[in-house]
């Protein structure tokens, strides 16, 4: 069977590593980049570079965007002449794996329904280390019946793909996701503050915490905090970002948390005196240094 061809727009941490990975799977894969030189090793390795998302595009079958945000993803997908919609048609197939709010991303699902083009929202989990070893986890929403047909392709930069339901729900797990997995890294921080004031070996606790109580975000924060990283996993700015979009989502919704203010809020505010502190561009286990 021949092999779909793949564009991925936007080559940041994680947008990078899916193409990498495409490429080293022997896809057929161009890349698009607000800056050029993130293109230029891909470029060497066989990938197709154009200087529009609309010239990726018309490249492809399968479209990833892979952008920062709400306002970029507008601008991919939306310019007049440049942008995805410019050129899409229906026999393609559009992803986003940013991570947005639920408004936007019900629009986009809605403006691809209009076209008559297969949509799905597919953030991702798995930093990094998953982006570059193509073993993220895909969060995903959607058709399921045109998602098992896509399964073999994702194979490529995922070593699992779960399934939400409709359009957006894959977006509604990863907000909920970012905000769990930010109060175990605040919690983490505290903790290890609580065992140096009473006089134990805070490493000793961190290695410790990372397997009881574990978890993926307990341990990351143990790994960085005893070594700290010399290359950002995930942002201060990006699950500030995220944070905020998980509370415009339940701004929308009855939700009543039973302490106030909330653990979310409580993340936020940590999180937005680390960016305001100029930290904005550091892991976010920065917060426990």
């Amino acid at each position: 069977m021949t092999k779909p061809r793949i564009a991925v727009l936007g080559l940041g941490i994680m947008g990078h590593g899916i193409a990498d990975n495409f490429v080293e799977n022997g896809y057929d894969v161009t890349v698009w980049n607000r800056s050029p030189e993130k293109t230029r090793d891909l470029a060497d390795k066989g990938a197709g570079v154009t200087d529009t998302p609309a010239k990726a595009t018309q490249s492809a079958d399968i479209i990833f965007e892979v952008t920062a945000g709400d306002d970029s993803s507008r601008n991919v997908f939306c310019d007049e002449h440049d942008g995805i919609f410019s050129v899409a048609t229906a026999e393609q197939t559009l992803i986003t794996c940013a991570t947005l709010t639920i408004a936007w991303t019900l629009e986009l699902a809605a403006m691809c329904a209009d076209k008559n083009i297969t949509f799905f929202d597919m953030p991702m989990t798995g930093s990094r280390t998953g982006a570059e070893s193509g073993n993220l986890t895909l969060l995903t929403g959607g058709d399921e019946d045109k998602l098992n047909e896509l399964r073999p392709t994702l194979e490529a930069i995922a070593g699992d793909v779960q399934y939400f339901g409709e359009a957006g729900n894959g977006m509604k797990f990863k907000l909920v996701l970012n905000a769990i997995q930010a109060a175990h890294v605040i919690a983490f921080g505290d903790a290890i503050r609580q065992a140096n004031a009473v006089g134990l070996d805070t490493n000793a606790t961190g290695e410790l915490l990372g397997v009881k109580p574990g978890g993926v975000p307990t341990a990351q924060a143990s790994n960085s905090f005893i070594n700290p990283p010399e290359q950002t996993n995930f942002s201060v700015n990006w699950i500030l970002k995220d944070l905020k979009y998980a509370r415009e989502m339940l701004a929308e919704t009855n939700f009543k948390a039973p302490i106030s203010p909330t653990i979310l809020e409580h993340c936020i505010d940590v999180y937005q005196k680390a960016a305001d502190a100029g930290l904005g561009d550091k892991d976010w286990t920065i917060v426990n240094a």
